[in-house]
């Protein structure tokens, strides 16, 4: 387990690069260009940050990166920096290094699907890849209410207009879409493409989002699957996953994935081992019982075989070995 724990802490400081412009993304979508660094605390581990952040990416680039006070960052505007001036970058697009970054990762399916699928640019412009539950009861309607959604606009993730106020006319569908867009970024950006949804909510006043994000999540089962574990819940970006695990892994995740194995096995022996100890005690105590009565040692062994002398029963039996032999070998 230990080696796994160093394999990965490898792997992240080897990623160094990566999460600089993980943290650069974030602060281009939000409203000021700056970002608490307590919420970046937060998901560290769902970005794949090492935990001292703070001094091997934030403090080491210096040159990138503004620590405004102790618990807020921002990007450091090159043009203002050139004149003496670190201040902090809110208008990013006239550096051609950010204009770069600032494409969302919906933006390359929207890309792909125009291209390979010959589909307009006015029913890709502003879609969202869906792919509904198995089982989802569709509703009458719900195919045309879809469909005018994906065609509506909205203010993307990257871009720098002016956010239409939910007020307006339309303005909170769009503002909605917006909200959907942001929260769609932030899994791209998470190593498994999951992340708390508590842990989301330190982000709505840095990136501006002003709706119920659980609402929103709700809302779009084709986008975003909801996790609920006692009082903890987790959305997962649904398009990045296939029976259970990542479409397209990386080297963090896998060796997640390797340490997950390693303690699903472990709670597998120790049930195995607790069921042994069982019968291991049950025996003892029929023997001990068997032998108060004046029984010789051995006698209760006739009971038990009586017990197996049905072919179904021997045929159960064989089974339920047959069945733990082939998830020992799954797990090899």
């Amino acid at each position: 387990m230990r080696d796994l724990i160093e394999e990965e802490e490898g792997v992240i400081r080897v990623s160094e690069l990566e999460n600089v412009n993980k943290i650069k993304k974030l602060l281009m979508m939000s409203v000021n260009g700056t970002i608490h660094i307590h919420a970046l605390r937060l998901i560290r581990r769902e970005l794949g940050l090492p935990k001292d952040f703070l001094e091997s990416i934030l403090r080491k680039y210096a040159s990138e990166f503004r620590l405004v006070d102790l618990e807020i960052v921002g990007l450091i505007d090159r043009g203002k920096e050139e004149l003496g001036k670190a201040e902090v970058c809110v208008s990013w697009h006239k550096q051609p290094e950010l204009s770069k970054m600032g494409v969302a990762e919906v933006e390359k399916w929207r890309e792909r699907e125009y291209r390979e699928k010959w589909l307009s640019e006015f029913e890709t412009k502003y879609a969202f890849l869906i792919n509904l539950p198995t089982g989802f009861k569709i509703e009458a309607g719900y195919r045309e209410r879809l469909r005018n959604w994906q065609r509506l606009p909205y203010v993307k993730p990257y871009e720098r207009k002016e956010v239409v106020r939910v007020r307006t006319c339309g303005g909170s569908e769009r503002f909605e879409k917006r909200a959907v867009g942001i929260l769609h970024e932030i899994l791209c950006l998470t190593v498994e493409k999951m992340v708390g949804v508590d842990r989301l909510v330190h982000f709505r006043k840095d990136l501006g989002i002003e709706v119920n994000l659980r609402e929103v999540i709700l809302k779009h089962p084709g986008i975003f699957y909801l996790s609920t574990k006692g009082n903890a819940q987790t959305v997962f970006l649904r398009e990045a996953y296939s029976k259970g695990c990542l479409i397209v892994p990386n080297q963090i995740y896998a060796v997640r994935r390797k340490i997950l194995d390693l303690i699903l096995m472990g709670r597998r022996n120790t049930k195995e081992l607790r069921s042994q100890n069982t019968i291991k005690d049950e025996s003892h105590s029929l023997v001990h019982n068997e032998n108060e009565q004046g029984t010789t040692d051995g006698d209760w062994v006739i009971p038990l075989l009586n017990n197996f002398k049905d072919q179904s029963s021997a045929d159960e039996l064989s089974k339920i070995c047959a069945t733990s032999q082939k998830e020992l070998n799954e797990l090899s």
